[in-house]
């Protein structure tokens, strides 16, 4: 193994709560929306691209409308991020600071363009990641990310870190390994290593 890809959400932090209070600052200016969400709302999103995620939310709202609707909950939720950052799951800084020292490490979310790199803004966590990729960026799906990111960097054998369904089938797609995060928003059937806690990733790759 020369690198880890991780997922972001659900795997190395949790920023339900910012993300709940960014998109409600938005849904109580739109005319067009009469709704809050909850931490565990947004929770039951992770993990989905933009598009999925507002067709969930809002199923009963016109393309177009829902479209620029998402569109302004992502600006201002970048901005809400990089102001109030998220939870980090505990023991992640150390983890990757010692696995940063021996792997390549990179970041592949279904996330919009932005949101990685307000993450980074807050929690200053930048200097441990060699690239990162996003659907906001490419308009690819997560496993096409994730083979871009192998191919950008002329990766040989990366393993893909993750805590649902989704990112497994990515992964696979992708066709290397994946690292279940049990401890995160969804649910994984077949992995090829688990792990209930970050630092269990030092146990395996240490």
């Amino acid at each position: 193994m020369d690198s880890i890809i991780f997922d972001l959400d659900g795997t190395i932090w949790d920023s339900c709560d910012t993300v709940a209070l960014a998109w409600n600052s938005v849904f109580k200016q739109n005319k067009h929306v009469n709704k809050e969400v909850t931490k565990n709302d947004v929770q039951n999103v992770m993990g989905l691209q933009t598009p999925e995620i507002g067709k969930k939310l809002f199923p009963k709202l016109d393309a177009d409308t829902r479209e620029q609707l998402m569109m302004t909950c992502g600006a201002v939720e970048n901005k809400y991020i990089e102001q109030y950052g998220g939870k980090l799951y505990e023991y992640v800084e150390d983890a990757l600071k010692k696995l940063s020292k021996k792997y390549r490490l990179y970041i592949v979310s279904n996330c919009q363009d932005g949101y990685i790199e307000a993450f980074y803004t807050y929690h200053q966590l930048e200097k441990y990641f060699s690239d990162y990729e996003n659907p906001g960026r490419t308009g690819l799906s997560k496993a096409e990310n994730i083979l871009l990111i192998m191919k950008r960097n002329q990766l040989s054998n990366p393993v893909y870190v993750g805590d649902t369904i989704g990112d497994g089938n990515a992964a696979k797609i992708a066709g290397i390994p994946f690292i279940y995060a049990q401890y995160g928003f969804g649910k994984a059937i077949e992995f090829d290593h688990v792990i209930e806690n970050f630092s269990q990733l030092l146990e395996l790759f240490e």
